[in-house]
This record gives C-alpha cells, structure tokens and sequence, in this order.
C-alpha cells in the first residue's frame, strides 16, 4: 500500500506543478526579443475556435490582435499587444 500512496503523492505533485506553469490572467512572453502581453478576452464568449474573430474581439477591447489559445483544455481568446 505504501507504493500505491507515493504513487498518489507524485501524481498529484506532478498535476499541481502542471497547473501552476499554465497562464493565468496577463502573462508577458518574450517573441524575437520583443515582449509581448496577453489577457484573456472579457468579452469574447464560447469557445475559441476562430482567431480572426477573436482579434476582432481584441479590437474592441483596445488590443491590436489576439489570438486562440488552449487554457486548461478549454480553447480561450487572448487579447495580444507589445509590452
């Protein structure tokens, strides 16, 4: 039984490590030495299935582009501008 616990403990440190490396919220990502800020989209609804209709979202929301993006399995709008 000691083995079936470990194995528990290490499966669960391994899922909250996974969750704690998945954006949250605003992150800054650094693309051909240029930095770039993401957010997810307040207004877009549903899933994202559709890029140009999420960077028409964006526009709306004062960013320049956003993008399609996987977010905890679900595929979320995120709002793009340069940092």
């Amino acid at each position: 039984m000691a083995v079936s616990s470990g194995r528990a403990a290490a499966s669960a440190a391994l899922l909250l490590l996974l969750l704690l490396a998945t954006e949250l919220g605003t992150t800054t990502v650094a693309e051909a030495g240029a930095r770039t800020c993401r957010s997810q989209s307040h207004s877009f609804k549903g899933d994202c299935t559709s890029s140009t209709n999420c960077a028409s979202v964006c526009k709306t929301e004062g960013f320049p582009d956003g993008k399609c993006k996987t977010h905890y399995l679900v595929s979320k709008c995120f709002c793009i501008k340069d940092c």
